[in-house]
């Protein structure tokens, strides 16, 4: 058997992180497995679906890197073969028309509550033939059983009953022929091919409404799979009170692809004590059974230790084109052809201490800016006359040496000792003037990567 998974998400809003999540799991689990990951737009709620929020999600998912076999499906557009389904039902004796209209469904309602009985409303058309009203609008009902209690087997709740007697005889068609969400989702997973459906454990009520369209229809079911929510530090629903909740929103913070994978992978799944692990080793690994019952805390103490993991092994060149990509998803200029080339020659010595790009671009910041360098007030104070003049004699020295590490660290300290300095007290001044800062990388870095005809130029100009 092929394993199919799907995304379905609803193009209402932006791509949660926890939505994210869920299309993260289905994309590991098939893809562990070699099979087919599907991406389905569930677009039937057309008052509040939208072609740019629509957009938004793909652009999320792309960031995401979880790619999708085949087109991108949208569920308005089998509305026809929803209908089919639905009026196949009616045929068969599973479903019936409903010709009670939303006032008097409002009004028996009204009246359970004021009694304080169940509000799940009983058609009287169950047993009544179509026929008792041809020009009246009606929906069209499925069967639910009155009776008895229905047990779903889940990969992660295990398995989960519900008495019977809370099943409505929930709407497939309204009265204007659309077809309802309920309906269309079975439909779609069916003709789809799904063989497991991965999602929110928000939507394990659903599963059982749904198992009677997969009964009436005769069709085999998918394995189950209601994964936990997303909560924030306080134990509550992860929401806007706890700071970033889309997808988009973690890019434009700078968080790199790969270190948000890891992250959410392991939000709610493990894999023994393992927190860093690489894409191929999350394919390898993941499986329905690491899924743990209890919602995940989000953590972004972790999510920055994570991603500061994955930015040290990360390739220079793909980690350069990430960091111009999180630019211009904050809506910033990206780096030009000179500090691109600069940053990428400086990235050995930048990325094993940044968590985030944020964290890169501010310690490049010796190789992004031009000269004149101007220290800040902090690195300003190791720019005093005594230490301008060992920069003065130093220079020179620096213009006839051998631009290598070890050369530079013997004339360097060779001129701290001459004034009786220790190497880490040169070090200050160096800073300021090849950074302009006080806390900077390896000031042998920081000429490694300016080069000889750059740091001699910065040190003249403090040295003046």
């Amino acid at each position: 058997m092929t394993v199919v998974t799907r995304f379905a998400p609803s193009p209402t809003g932006a791509l949660h992180i926890g939505s994210a999540r869920t299309a993260l799991f289905n994309w590991l689990y098939a893809r562990g497995r070699g099979g087919k990951f599907l991406l389905r737009i569930e677009d039937t709620d057309k008052a509040r679906s939208t072609d740019a929020n629509t957009q938004i999600i793909l652009d999320g998912l792309n960031w995401l890197g979880l790619d999708w076999d085949g087109d991108v499906s949208s569920q308005s557009d089998h509305a026809t073969r929803h209908a089919e389904v639905a009026h196949a039902l009616l045929a068969d004796g599973h479903a019936y028309k409903c010709f009670s209209t939303q006032e008097e469904i409002e009004t028996f309602r009204e009246k359970a509550r004021a009694e304080k009985s169940s509000t799940l409303f009983r058609s009287p058309w169950r047993d009544q033939p179509d026929s008792a009203h041809p020009d009246a609008p009606y929906v069209i009902r499925i069967k639910a059983p009155r009776d008895g209690q229905t047990t779903l087997h889940d990969e992660v709740q295990g398995d989960v009953t519900w008495s019977n007697d809370q099943l409505d005889d929930m709407v497939l068609l309204r009265s204007d022929g659309t077809p309802v969400y309920m309906l269309a989702v079975v439909v779609d997973d069916h003709d789809m091919g799904v063989t497991h459906v991965i999602r929110g454990d928000d939507h394990l009520a659903n599963a059982f409404r749904q198992n009677l369209i997969y009964d009436a229809m005769g069709w085999d079911k998918p394995t189950l799979a209601h994964i936990p929510l997303i909560f924030g530090p306080d134990g509550k629903k992860l929401s806007k009170r706890h700071g970033a909740t889309g997808a988009a929103e973690y890019q434009a913070m700078g968080y790199p692809a790969a270190g948000m994978r890891n992250y959410l992978a392991r939000l709610g799944w493990s894999h023994g004590d393992d927190e860093f692990f690489t894409d191929a080793q999350a394919k390898a690994w993941f499986d329905l059974s690491g899924i743990g019952k209890s919602p995940a805390r989000f953590d972004f103490k972790k999510l920055e230790n994570i991603c500061g993991q994955h930015i040290a092994i990360a390739d220079d060149a793909a980690l350069l084109q990430e960091m111009q990509d999180y630019l211009r998803a904050k809506g910033e200029t990206p780096l030009s052809d000179a500090q691109a080339d600069g940053m990428l020659r400086a990235l050995y010595c930048l990325k094993e201490r940044a968590k985030t790009f944020p964290d890169l671009i501010e310690k490049a910041q010796f190789i992004l800016n031009e000269r004149p360098i101007v220290p800040d007030e902090k690195a300003a104070k190791n720019l005093d006359n005594v230490s301008r003049g060992i920069l003065g004699e130093l220079t020179p020295q620096l213009q006839n040496a051998s631009w290598s590490r070890d050369i530079l660290e013997s004339v360097v300290s060779s001129v701290a000792a001459s004034h009786d300095m220790k190497l880490g007290k040169l070090a200050g001044p160096l800073r300021a003037a090849l950074a302009g800062r006080a806390v900077s990388p390896s000031v042998f870095d920081m000429m490694l990567v300016l080069g000889r005809d750059e740091t001699i130029a910065r040190l003249q100009d403090a040295s003046t």
